[in-house]
């Protein structure tokens, strides 16, 4: 294989590679129509809250933040 047909080669490999690069990019920036079926969570303040506020007592459980405190 002489010089010319190697950077032939190299050129029409690159702009293939560049091709299906493009190609992909568009297929993901595309919406999911699965995900515009999905039914809409609906938030529920109380129950995060909660959840938020045991998470935040074990966290600092685990520091040691109540280390002799004394509760009554």
């Amino acid at each position: 294989m002489d010089e010319n047909n190697k950077k032939l080669v190299a050129a029409t490999s690159a702009v293939l590679k560049y091709i299906q690069q493009e190609e992909e990019e568009i297929i993901y920036s595309q919406p999911c129509p699965a995900a515009a079926q999905a039914p809409s969570v609906k938030l529920r303040l109380w129950g995060l809250s909660g959840r938020q506020a045991q998470m935040q007592m074990r966290n600092l459980m685990q520091m040691k933040a109540f280390h002799g405190a004394k509760f009554l």
